[in-house]
C-alpha cells in the first residue's frame, strides 16, 4: 500500500516537473520570439546613459515619412554601430537600418561619397545627409538637416566690440558657432554701421556684448527688425568702468529694450553662494540652478549655468509685448551699483539683495497674422564665450535660446 502511494506520488511530482519544464521552455520561446520581433530594450541606469535624448525622440517620433539609416563598415564591424542605430529603429517603425560593406559593394559606397569606414547616411524622402559622427549628436543632426527645408542663418552684429563667431580665443564665439552648425544653422556677421538694416535672410540676430555704444541708426534697424517679426538674442554686460575694461552704457539700445518691457540695471551681480565656490567659481560669476517654465529653460531643471559679470533687470509687459523671466540669481547674491572700482563692500547698504533677474524672453505683437517678433535678453555675454560655454548647461541654454527664437521648439 505504501509502495503504491509512493509510486503515485513520484508520478505526480514527475508530471508537475514535466509541466513546469514545458512552461519554462514555452516562456523562453515566446520571449525570444517577442524580442526578435520587437527588439525593445529598457535602460535601467539612473542617468539613462544607454538611452537617446528627449530631443532625438521628438525628432524621430515626429517623422511623417520613412527614414533609412545606412551604415557603411566592414561586415565584421557592423556591431560597432548596431547598438546605437537599433535605438533609433526602436523609437519609430518609420526608421529602417541597413548595413553595407564597402568592400563587397564599392559601387554604392562611391555613389554615396563614403570616404571613411564607420559612416552613417540618413535618408528621408529624396534628401540624404551624412552623419558628422557615429554619436547621437551626429545621427540626430543628420535627421534634422534632412527635415529642414529652408536655410536658417544666425547673424552676429559686429563693429562695436562684440564677441565674434570667427574668433577662437577665450572671448570668441567659435564654439557657439560650432554648436549652431550641428543644429544646421548657418552664420554670418553683419555691420549695422555700414548699412543700418538687418538683412532679410537673417533668421535670428545676435548682439553679443558690445563694448561701445550703438548709434541711433543701428538701434533703429534692430527695432524695425524685431517689430516686423524678426528674432533677436541680446546679451549686454554691465557698464563697468575699470581702466581697460570700459564698457559703454549703450543708452540708445537699453532704451529700446525698456520700451519692450525690459529695464537693464546699471549694476553688477556678486554671488556669495557656497555652491559656486565648490564649483571653483568666484563671486563675479552668478550661479543659476533654478529656472522658470518658459520653453527655453523648462527642460533645464537640475542643470547649473554660470554667468560671469552679470547685471540685473526688471521686466514687465507692455501694450505690444509679453515678457517672461527665464531665471534669477541665487538668494545669496547681491548687486552693487559701484562699477568704477574693483573693491566692493558686500555690506554696503546700497546693495540690492538677491534673487535678481538675469534673463528674460519676450514676444512682440506685430499686428500681422503668423508674424510674431521674439527677443531674448541676458545681462551677461561671456557665458556664451569659448572660455565659459562648456560650463555645465551653458551650451544647452545657448542652443535652446536660438531654437526658440527660430521657432524650432521641437529641438529644445
Amino acid at each position: 500500500m505504501a509502495s503504491q502511494w509512493l509510486k503515485a506520488r513520484q508520478t505526480k511530482y514527475a508530471a508537475y516537473a514535466t509541466i513546469y519544464v514545458l512552461v519554462v521552455i514555452a516562456a523562453v520561446v515566446v520571449a525570444n520570439m517577442l524580442a526578435d520581433r520587437y527588439n525593445k530594450s529598457y535602460d535601467a541606469t539612473s542617468n539613462k546613459r544607454y538611452s537617446l535624448s528627449e530631443q532625438t525622440a521628438k525628432v524621430v517620433k515626429g517623422l511623417k515619412q520613412d527614414a533609412t539609416i545606412t551604415y557603411f563598415d566592414q561586415s565584421t564591424r557592423f556591431r560597432d554601430g548596431q547598438d546605437l542605430l537599433d535605438q533609433y529603429a526602436n523609437l519609430s517603425h518609420k526608421v529602417h537600418v541597413e548595413y553595407v560593406d564597402p568592400d563587397k559593394n564599392p559601387q554604392l559606397a562611391r555613389q554615396e561619397g563614403i570616404r571613411n569606414l564607420g559612416t552613417a547616411v540618413v535618408q528621408i524622402g529624396a534628401k540624404k545627409e551624412e552623419a558628422k559622427g557615429m554619436t547621437e549628436e551626429g545621427i540626430t543632426g543628420a535627421f534634422i538637416r534632412d527635415l529642414k527645408i529652408t536655410t536658417r542663418t544666425v547673424c552676429f552684429v559686429t563693429g562695436s566690440g562684440e564677441h565674434r563667431p570667427d574668433d577662437s580665443d577665450r572671448e570668441g564665439l567659435s564654439r557657439f558657432k560650432d554648436l549652431l552648425a550641428k543644429d544646421n544653422y548657418e552664420n554670418r556677421t553683419i555691420d549695422l554701421l555700414q548699412k543700418a538694416e538687418v538683412p532679410s535672410d537673417c533668421t535670428t540676430l545676435v548682439v553679443a556684448g558690445p563694448t561701445r555704444s550703438y548709434e541711433q541708426p543701428e538701434v533703429d534697424a534692430i527695432k524695425k527688425y524685431v517689430e516686423d517679426g524678426g528674432r533677436a538674442l541680446l546679451m549686454l554686460d554691465p557698464p563697468l568702468k575699470l581702466g581697460h575694461s570700459d564698457i559703454a552704457d549703450n543708452d540708445a539700445l537699453t532704451n529700446l529694450l525698456q520700451s519692450w518691457g525690459v529695464t537693464l540695471q546699471k549694476d553688477l551681480i556678486l554671488d556669495l553662494n557656497p555652491l559656486g565656490q565648490l564649483a571653483g567659481l568666484g563671486p563675479q560669476v552668478a550661479l543659476v540652478t533654478s529656472y522658470s517654465s518658459q520653453p527655453i529653460v523648462n527642460e533645464m531643471k537640475g542643470t547649473a549655468t554660470g554667468f560671469p559679470l552679470a547685471r540685473s533687470m526688471e521686466i514687465k509687459n507692455t501694450d505690444k509685448t509679453t515678457v517672461e523671466k527665464l531665471f534669477d540669481s541665487s538668494s545669496s547674491s547681491l548687486a552693487t551699483s559701484n562699477l568704477n572700482s574693483a573693491a566692493v563692500s558686500v555690506n554696503d547698504p546700497k546693495n540690492k539683495k538677491g534673487p535678481l533677474t538675469i534673463a528674460a524672453a519676450g514676444t512682440y505683437n506685430t499686428g500681422k497674422e503668423n508674424s510674431q517678433g521674439r527677443f531674448v535678453i541676458i545681462g551677461s555675454s561671456s557665458w556664451a564665450a569659448n572660455s565659459f560655454i562648456s560650463f555645465n548647461g551653458n551650451d544647452d541654454l545657448a542652443l535652446n535660446a536660438i531654437n526658440w527664437l527660430a521657432s524650432d521648439e521641437d529641438l529644445i
